[in-house]
């Protein structure tokens, strides 16, 4: 944890205590029974949250046909991932289309708005202000408490697709935990990738995904070797991203049992892929809630910090999740995730 994150950290929580001394607001209890023609959603700006929300998308498209569904995205890259879901009725972006913004947002009034963060966040909390909404809802922490009507009342450490559908208890449509697999929107696929899937059989590659959110979340290239070289009777297939690219062509040529592959361009491709394996070995990235929109299962490589594995971990999938001995997952010895591999096969 950086001295910056740690600035930061402190501007964000003096922020949401000033607004909590100013708006007081008390809390109201559940359900809300008031108009609901129209929700605006604030959405997180990653891919793994991204895939995380679906589960509420479709919830609500479900249990309220009628209702217009706004989803704000504050990133290229998740405005992108959403802009073919059909359970979105308007898809907007804060902080690169401000006049549109401004224009189909912040000169409207919604019956409901809902902060998906369950932490404080200056931005989303500067938007769930500006945002006119006859009622608000958040995840219940301590720093927001006073500022939004209805809260989320969930464990801190509850994955978060839960915390997300928990919207749906507020609203008085109580859901089970199966109800809440998210899924990837449709996205146009490449011929080379859809020419490699189709010529997969069902379970017969293991896949092996390199690429991580974050500098502590890599495993080495040598361990990828030693998993690979441990099976010398399976196939694998590597998932990378743009920037990993070389490592997986390096482990395509010098690993036999690796089957060389096309690179997936998007999160949609990915899940045509992931479908086919028999399981998946990956970090924890968004390729972990990719195997949980296709049931596949996952070997998770996880740093120690526990609201990693408690929040993000595999969901309504048969998983492993080996944890690292520090905030490093190349710490993991490769022997653990060889028996962790087994385990799953078998």
């Amino acid at each position: 944890m950086t001295k910056e994150w740690k600035k930061q950290r402190r501007f964000r929580q003096k922020f949401a205590r000033l607004l909590q001394m100013l708006l007081q607001k008390p809390l109201l209890q559940p359900p809300y029974t008031g108009a609901l023609s129209n929700i605006v959603i604030l959405a997180q700006e990653k891919y793994g949250d991204a895939i995380l929300l679906t589960s509420l998308l479709k919830l609500l498209k479900k249990n309220f046909p009628e209702t217009s569904v706004h989803v704000v995205t504050f990133s290229r890259a998740v405005y992108g991932f959403f802009q073919s879901d059909r359970n979105i009725d308007r898809l907007h972006l804060a902080k690169h289309k401000a006049w549109r913004y401004y224009r189909e947002i912040l000169t409207k009034r919604f019956d409901l708005l809902f902060n998906t963060k369950d932490h404080p966040s200056t931005s989303f909390l500067l938007h769930s202000l500006v945002i006119r909404a006859a009622r608000k809802a958040g995840i219940d922490c301590e720093f927001h408490r006073g500022i939004y009507d209805y809260l989320v009342d969930l464990d801190y450490h509850t994955p978060v697709a839960l915390k997300n559908c928990g919207l749906l208890s507020i609203l008085g449509k109580p859901f089970l935990p199966e109800e809440c697999r998210p899924y990837i929107p449709e996205h146009p696929v490449s011929e080379p990738l859809r020419s490699f899937v189709e010529s997969l059989h069902e379970h017969s590659c293991i896949g092996l995904n390199i690429s991580a959110g974050g500098p502590t979340r890599y495993w080495t290239e040598e361990n990828w070797k030693k998993l690979v070289e441990a099976f010398p009777d399976e196939r694998f297939i590597v998932f990378s991203a743009p920037g990993d690219l070389p490592e997986k062509h390096r482990l395509e040529l010098q690993c036999q049992n690796i089957v060389r592959s096309p690179a997936t361009a998007n999160l949609y491709e990915a899940r045509l892929l992931v479908q086919k394996l028999r399981l998946l070995v990956t970090p924890d990235t968004a390729l972990v809630h990719v195997a949980s929109c296709s049931g596949t299962p996952v070997l998770g490589l996880y740093g120690i910090a526990p609201q990693d594995q408690s929040r993000f971990r595999p969901l309504l999938i048969k998983s492993i999740m080996v944890v690292s001995p520090t905030a490093l997952v190349s710490d993991i010895k490769p022997e653990t995730v060889i028996a962790g591999t087994r385990e799953l096969l078998a």
